[in-house]
């Protein structure tokens, strides 16, 4: 109970870390601002381009330059955001679901969610750590972004892969970089006419939402065809979020190396006994139960929406401002080329996957 009470306690912050959080704060405001007001003036030809990439591009910038003259004030409440307020993020990211989306488009969507989520993450890891000799943390996180949701998966995994701040920056430029370039050629492919003879347009749309990088970025795709399109790749990229809390857990298994004393029952025990759970992730869950079976106003489930889209923008600006643009380019250019061999294998391999299951 008291462990319990710690935990809980730990969400609330202290004097030393407001200096940090305000201007974190300050910082993800005006990067939200800034989104909205580019897709004004340029009459939404800005496509793609969220507040949480403008979070940690503009974080970088400040953190490489004037922030190194603060950070001694600034970064108890910088790691505030990074940690706590990242994971309340996750939590209220369950208002943007409910599990009546989910049984709209059956059974094929999660089983090809589920599909492409697995081999995509095995294959990164394959892929990363033997083949590219990436480092494993950069390895777990560019495979958490591209088989499940972009940057939101990247930042959830990071708690429990403990990785420094510019992996996580690099994983997150991953999903970036080819989740935009996916976003605009998906569309060109299906006018092209290269993938009516397999996919229906329905088919479309599940293969759009479960291999495509970013919420943002499937909408895009998606309502590029027809909103109806648009609505089954929504649902289906939701889906693959909502898988976000049993990866999180089996992951911290994984990771947990356990006692091998007693031989492998033992062992096999003791890691579970070790393995941090992830309650953030499952309290996501719970908020997606109750956002579904609750009467929630919709102006509530606005506000919420907005609330999530502050603290994820927090997180991100706050892990701008610890990234160190020396540590990117030490890491060299093999994240990039394992981000680029996944982007292939989502659209290949994802669109495999889609292909077999709408024959079943």
């Amino acid at each position: 109970m008291n462990a319990l009470m710690q935990s809980v306690n730990s969400y609330f912050p202290r004097k030393h870390h407001l200096a940090g959080l305000i201007a974190v704060l300050i910082g993800s405001l005006f990067c939200l601002w800034l989104n909205s007001s580019l897709h004004t003036w340029t009459n939404g030809r800005i496509v793609g381009l969220s507040s949480l990439t403008l979070a940690i591009l503009i974080g970088m910038i400040l953190g490489n330059t004037v922030y190194t003259n603060f950070a001694e004030h600034l970064n108890e409440g910088v790691g505030f955001a990074k940690g706590q307020i990242l994971r309340l993020a996750i939590m209220f990211y369950g208002f943007k679901l409910t599990l009546t989306q989910v049984s709209s488009v059956g059974l094929p969507a999660v089983m090809s969610d589920a599909l492409v989520l697995t081999s995509t993450f095995l294959l990164t890891y394959w892929i990363g750590t033997k083949l590219l000799k990436v480092d494993r943390e950069t390895t777990i996180l560019i495979g958490s972004g591209a088989s499940i949701c972009g940057a939101a998966a990247v930042i959830a995994a990071d708690p429990i892969v403990k990785a420094e701040a510019h992996k996580v920056t690099i994983a997150v430029a991953t999903v970036v970089v080819f989740g935009t370039i996916a976003m605009l050629l998906y569309p060109f492919l299906y006018h092209l006419g290269w993938l009516q003879p397999w996919l229906s347009a329905q088919d479309y749309g599940v293969y759009t939402g479960s291999t495509i990088h970013e919420v943002a970025q499937v909408v895009v795709a998606g309502n590029t065809v027809s909103a109806d399109v648009g609505d089954t790749a929504v649902v289906t990229k939701m889906i693959r979020v909502m898988m976000l809390a049993p990866f999180l857990l089996v992951l911290s298994f994984a990771l947990t190396k356990g006692n091998s004393e007693n031989g492998q029952t033992a062992s096999f025990m003791s890691r579970i006994k070790e393995v941090k759970v992830p309650w953030f992730a499952f309290i996501f869950i719970l908020i997606v139960l109750l956002h579904t079976w609750l009467n929630i106003s919709e102006s509530f489930e606005r506000s919420m929406i907005m609330f999530d889209d502050v603290l994820l923008t927090m997180a991100m600006f706050a892990l701008g401002l610890t990234t160190h643009l020396s540590a990117i380019k030490q890491a060299g250019v093999k994240p990039l080329i394992l981000g680029a061999i996944m982007f292939a294998w989502l659209i290949v391999g994802g669109g495999l996957i889609n292909i077999g299951i709408s024959f079943i």
